[in-house]
């Protein structure tokens, strides 16, 4: 059970995509926007570093590239105009020492590239290809680097008509759930004189810390920050942004048949209230693999933390508005010993996932946000599961077909588990794991995999 991703031949996998950069624009809001600074909530101050997806699109005769990428600029400018922020620029206000967005309609970036290579031939979609990154512009080498756009967009043709959407955007601005939210702004501007999907509400201020703050929780899953006295404004230190690693990688695939294994393997007393979730048994199931595998020896009494996202605009009295453009999930955490990750019953550890959901209450969510004013300071653990299994970003609709696979640009970090689902077309509901550990762990970790899975 589980099966180990089938990495592509080297023949199969394009490592020196060939890519011509044939244009680069700014576009900006089609109609006047208030000139004003937008809040940043303390969760969108420790994001400050860039995410990168592509959308890859097969050929569409009634959508050739160039007519996407006229009609994509046209709805980026139409779409500026309610998403206001994004045309603005990050600038840290040192009356507060606060990263703010200064909307001044300076633009987003927009490049036009081509490549000689067809889509077919650049490999397996899934595979994490290296590769990939050149089909995402990062910045704009003309603009100064407090001039640099918080969103480019890239639209790189191949030569059989078919195309990629290269997003990379700065991770203040949107999480995975609004970020889909605004890709479906995008595409129902690209149709001719169809409204926004959704009314974006863009008021960050909804997630302010208390005044006074009021840290009612230790919140063990923060880390707090120690800052040079003099150095305090200067400091919005990144979540997990550390130098890029080389460790060997893989993917690990669990069908929808695994899933439900481990979901009955996670089931316990009838009256247990666990809530039993295909995300809280995969969390589990790789988490005590993760755990196990480490270069630590054979050390049962260490302690073992995984952190991952929840999203809190449920959560919190009242609720957040749906459609909240801002960052909006909070880490929750568990906790164990390996000798309890290695020995306990998989129900146990499904519970204590479940357990550290249900911990981000809404007092608990404000508190971590309140830690946010008092300290400068990071989420802290031993890894942390990223998940795009769900987000859906290829269920997008445009004008020109759905994506035919749309993924994050992968950066191998051994403290980064990511979880993402298959292509279009063959997909079981299961999920594909991307592990990177050095070449001793990942072959303890791919042994454990299989062995907890029996």
């Amino acid at each position: 059970m589980g099966t180990l991703y089938q990495a592509p031949m080297k023949h199969q996998v394009i490592q020196d995509l060939q890519v011509t950069l044939q244009d680069s624009t700014l576009i900006f809001p089609s109609e006047y926007t208030e000139r004003k600074s937008i809040f940043l909530s303390n969760i969108d101050q420790v994001l400050n570093f860039d995410v990168q997806t592509v959308h890859f699109f097969q050929a569409n005769p009634d959508f050739p590239p160039e007519v996407v990428t006229e009609k994509l600029k046209s709805a980026l400018g139409k779409v500026l105009v309610p998403y206001d922020f994004l045309a603005g620029r990050l600038k840290l206000n040192p009356e507060v020492g606060r990263l703010e967005i200064n909307c001044n309609a300076a633009g987003v970036g927009f490049v036009v590239a081509h490549t000689e290579f067809s889509l077919h031939e650049i490999g397996d979609l899934v595979y994490p290809n290296p590769a990939f990154r050149k089909l995402v512009a990062k910045s704009f080498d003309s603009l100064k680097a407090d001039d640099q756009p918080l969103f480019i967009v890239q639209v790189t043709s191949f030569k059989c008509g078919g195309f990629a959407m290269g997003v990379s955007n700065n991770h203040a601005t949107f999480d995975g759930i609004s970020f889909k939210l605004f890709l479906q702004n995008l595409a129902s501007q690209a149709f001719p004189d169809k409204p926004l999907a959704t009314i974006p509400c863009n008021n960050r201020e909804l997630l302010a810390a208390r005044c006074p703050p009021r840290v009612t929780f230790s919140h063990p899953e923060l880390l707090k920050l120690i800052i040079p006295v003099g150095q305090e404004e200067s400091a919005a230190p990144p979540v997990f942004d550390c130098p890029e690693e080389d460790p060997d990688f893989k993917i690990f695939h669990l069908s929808s048949n695994d899933v439900a294994y481990l979901k009955d393997k996670a089931t316990g007393p009838p009256a247990s209230p666990t809530k039993i979730t295909g995300f809280n048994v995969v969390t589990a199931h790789i988490w005590r693999c993760k755990a196990l595998s480490c270069d630590t020896g054979d050390d049962l009494s260490r302690s073992s933390t995984v952190l991952y996202a929840v999203d809190i605009r449920s959560r919190l009295c009242p609720p957040l508005p749906q459609y909240y453009t801002g960052n909006a999930v909070l880490s929750a955490y568990a906790t164990a010993q390996c000798k309890e990750l290695e020995e306990g019953p998989f129900s146990r550890l499904v519970e204590m996932v479940t357990e550290g959901a249900a911990r981000m209450t809404d007092e608990y969510a404000k508190s971590a946000i309140d830690w946010g004013e008092v300290y400068k300071g990071f989420p802290h653990g031993e890894f942390l599961i990223s998940s795009w299994w769900r987000l859906g970003f290829d269920e997008v609709e445009y004008p020109w077909g759905k994506p035919k696979y749309s993924c994050p640009v992968v950066y191998h970090r051994r403290d980064i588990i990511l979880l993402f689902p298959d292509i279009d077309g063959v997909k079981d509901n299961g999920v594909n794991v991307l592990v990177a550990l050095p070449a001793k762990e990942m072959e303890k970790f791919q042994t454990l995999f299989h062995k907890f899975l029996a």
